[in-house]
């Protein structure tokens, strides 16, 4: 949106405007969505003037007020199913990871978290009668873990019907078995992939910010943003706040910036993938003692919770733990050379 219609809102002249669009809100939902306070932060006016902004920009985007439950089901029937191209894990998500939910991946070290990311940042570019969401990925990587060379392992990896399919939406002449076309493809598939390294927490939540303005600007691209990975969420928090005393400020931030991550989310129709790190809990006698790092904050903010387990070999369990919509369950996958398949 231009940022001349910003204009139109009490107490927004041409400076305003320009600190607004500075600050990354540059429509009238991005503001409607926004708490008065932070506008106040990020584009230096007053409390006073940041609520009338926030009031006025809600009834020009037209949300924020009660609908009829149809009017709700209607509008979740927007909401895109990025598949795993594995049928039985596909199954236990009711068809795959939903757009405008926060998915929560934890397990241990080896698990397979990282893994699930690049696998997702590989499908969601596929077209969608193939189980993709024909979008772009972000990632934010805190631990260092965004391999290139993964990424082609698992394009290659793909089903030859999937490859076909996105040879052809792609207008790059050749087929699965044609090893110049398949390359041109890993190629495109990596140029539709932003990566960005967080060095500290903070720089992370920056990130998240940046995430939202780059997912604005490719909004009507042919590729929109349609998938955020953040691997992992916690590592910098949980290495930055060590100890009971700094746990409030700790789980402050965290909220804070699933918070953004989930407007990413909602603005934009994308999925939003989290992966967790995992302690385990002294107190337990009975039962797997691994827990997910973040709380109850990141218990509840995130709609979707997996846990994967190692099993024997390259299996993996893929566990739902939580689900506003579906049964607890599990299913089995393998991790190898060319990504995540079936058992």
């Amino acid at each position: 949106m231009p940022e001349s219609d910003l204009e139109e809102l009490p107490g927004v002249g041409p400076a305003t405007a320009d600190k607004l669009h500075d600050a990354g809100f540059d429509s009238y939902q991005s503001l409607a969505v926004a708490a008065p306070s932070e506008l106040s932060n990020t584009a230096d006016v007053g409390e006073s003037t940041a609520a009338d902004i926030v009031r006025a920009a809600r009834g020009a985007a037209d949300i924020g007020g009660f609908e009829t439950g149809s009017t709700v089901l209607e509008r979740r029937n927007e909401i895109g199913k990025l598949s795993w191209h594995i049928g039985e894990v596909d199954d236990l998500l009711g068809g795959g990871i939903e757009t405008q939910s926060i998915t929560e991946v934890y397990g241990e070290f080896g698990a397979g978290k990282s893994q699930v990311t690049h696998q997702m940042a590989v499908n969601v570019q596929l077209p969608q009668e193939v189980g993709g969401l024909h979008g772009s990925a972000i990632f934010m990587d805190s631990e260092d873990t965004f391999r290139p060379e993964r990424i082609d392992d698992m394009v290659r990896g793909l089903p030859d019907d999937a490859i076909n399919a996105t040879l052809e939406d792609r207008e790059i002449e050749g087929s699965a078995d044609d090893e110049d076309a398949v390359d041109a493809l890993v190629e495109d598939v990596l140029e539709k992939i932003h990566v960005a390294k967080a060095f500290n927490s903070n720089h992370q939540m920056l990130l998240a910010e940046k995430a939202k303005e780059l997912a604005g600007e490719h909004e009507d691209s042919e590729y929109p943003v349609r998938l955020l990975c953040v691997d992992s969420l916690t590592a910098h928090f949980r290495a930055e706040y060590v100890g009971r005393g700094e746990l409030a400020d700790r789980q402050q931030k965290l909220n804070k910036h699933l918070h953004d991550l989930d407007k990413v989310g909602n603005l934009y129709n994308a999925a939003v993938i989290v992966t967790n790190q995992v302690a385990s809990n002294p107190d337990s006698y009975f039962g797997d003692p691994t827990q997910p790092i973040g709380g109850n904050i990141l218990g509840h903010k995130s709609t979707f919770r997996i846990y994967l387990r190692k099993s024997k070999g390259d299996k993996r369990i893929v566990r739902l733990v939580d689900a506003p919509n579906l049964a607890d369950g599990e299913a089995v996958m393998r991790v190898q050379d060319e990504g995540l398949k079936p058992e």
